[in-house]
């Protein structure tokens, strides 16, 4: 897309240089205008060398771009008491993605009706399944490193090992206490990426970090997986207590400086 820019620049040049002959001027204001458009609707990791990013250009790459997406999760229903009781289960579970993921104020009602009572129909809000926004953000990636330091946001710590990272930010706090590592440690079998024709990857890792506004899970995926752009597509998916996380991320888009990044 950048050498056709210059392409269309280079004939603006030759456009004015000939204008003596004949080229009528609207015309060539057309042109401008045309290509003038086409810059402004170029993403900026492509149209500007890191070097030239504002920090609002690396706060779009970090929240807006093919790295990093919002994510509408789904959070589970509250299993009944008989269900727990089946599962072996005493109490609701608890842990990261657990706690404090329903609506406030959304406790048990109290029906009238005697001979369906709480439980029934009237179950209340926090009993039934609900959406709630969340981000997913490729940490591995060049082009989101390169951000962070323009921003000078502090990445969220992750394994000494190399890997493609992927965080979800936005879960909800809770008094998550811990080595990260430990945190972690029920949710890594719960992630996966998924590829067409391919075997799916699962993580050798995954940390749980406590944010000061919410909690991140950082999942280390191995390189030995090799994704590469001919794969298309690739899904990530996770369950992460009661919350169900799944996104698509178009590997196509995700050349950076003519290279696959992430």
């Amino acid at each position: 897309m950048v050498a056709k820019l210059v392409a269309q620049w280079h004939g603006l040049i030759r456009a004015f240089s000939v204008r003596a002959m004949g080229t009528p001027r609207r015309e060539v204001l057309g042109l401008i205008v045309a290509v003038a458009s086409v810059m402004a609707q170029e993403p900026v990791w492509k149209s500007k060398p890191p070097a030239q990013w504002t920090e609002a250009d690396a706060r779009q790459i970090l929240t807006q771009s093919p790295w990093s997406k919002e994510n509408k999760a789904t959070v589970t229903r509250r299993l009944t008491e008989d269900q727990l009781r089946d599962a072996g289960q005493m109490g609701q579970p608890r842990g990261v993605g657990s706690e404090n993921v329903d609506p406030k104020g959304s406790g048990p009602n109290v029906s009238l009706d005697v001979f369906t009572g709480p439980g029934g129909e009237d179950r209340s809000a926090r009993s039934l399944p609900h959406p709630i926004t969340l981000h997913l953000r490729w940490e591995s990636a060049l082009p989101v490193r390169l951000a962070q330091l323009k921003t000078h946001e502090s990445e969220a710590p992750t394994l000494d090992s190399d890997g493609y990272r992927i965080a979800v930010y936005g879960i909800p706090s809770g008094d998550f206490k811990g080595d990260p590592k430990e945190l972690g440690k029920p949710l890594k079998s719960l992630a996966l990426l998924r590829r067409v024709s391919k075997k799916d990857v699962k993580p050798v890792s995954a940390e749980v970090f406590q944010l000061e506004n919410d909690v991140v899970v950082v999942y280390v995926f191995p390189l030995s997986a090799e994704i590469s752009k001919r794969d298309g597509q690739i899904l990530f998916e996770a369950q992460i207590g009661r919350i169900v996380v799944a996104q698509t991320f178009d590997l196509g888009e995700m050349e950076f400086m003519g290279k696959l990044e992430l």
